[in-house]
């Protein structure tokens, strides 16, 4: 039986049109852009849900990270769709960088400019108290691993940042922790995996990049 994740970066948000870290304090949700992108969307996967349930495929969910800028995408996608959206669909694992408190809130360039760490690569983080890519890649990819476990068969709906994305291709491509190439995520742009093979088996399954970067 077919599993299929679609991963959704949030819309258009406050934190970016300002500059800001964004963290759990200071993210503001979306724009005014970003929330027409987020119903926009969900209008658009409501279609592609009724088409797919029409030929016998599973229930859908969706999840989301804990930043509001993806809480605020995740519930108009949900209701669009018809999907049950609640606190426990919220998951830090799926969460952008986790900074250090005292940087949420300030404007980008002066967390750079205020947090660096020498020698940061990619198991040592640039900024102090910051994470490192590997320990991001990790954390993303076993809540990713605990999703398609949960989900056997289903469509599950993953609300959250360009590097929720980008760590897709670690978890599911499995892709090493360093790539050799960047990628580039849109706002309210969907990429979906699917596999016809378990995804909680061992060695783990072949998924399919079907689409990728789609708004």
């Amino acid at each position: 039986m077919r599993t299929r994740f679609l991963f959704v970066r949030h819309g258009d948000s406050l934190h970016r049109q300002e500059g800001v870290t964004g963290g759990p304090r200071s993210c503001r949700g979306l724009t005014v852009a970003g929330r027409e992108q987020a119903r926009r969307l969900g209008r658009r996967l409501a279609t592609e849900l009724a088409e797919t349930a029409a030929t016998g495929a599973s229930e859908a969910s969706i999840y989301s990270s804990v930043l509001p800028r993806a809480v605020e995408t995740a519930r108009a996608i949900s209701a669009a769709c018809g999907l049950a959206f609640s606190r426990d669909s919220q998951d830090c694992g799926l969460c952008t960088w986790h900074i250090p408190p005292e940087a949420d809130g300030l404007l980008s360039e002066e967390f750079l400019r205020r947090f660096p760490a020498e020698g940061g690569g990619v198991h040592r983080p640039f900024q102090v108290g910051n994470e490192s890519w590997a320990e991001l890649v990790t954390r993303v990819s076993r809540t990713v691993a605990d999703l398609a476990h949960r989900h056997r068969g289903g469509t599950v709906i993953v609300v959250g940042h360009a590097e929720t994305v980008e760590v897709s291709f670690n978890a599911l491509g499995l892709l090493p922790v360093y790539r050799s190439f960047d990628l580039e995520v849109s706002p309210a742009s969907v990429t979906e995996w699917v596999t016809d093979e378990d995804p909680g088996r061992w060695p783990p399954p072949r998924w399919t990049l079907a689409r990728f970067n789609e708004t």
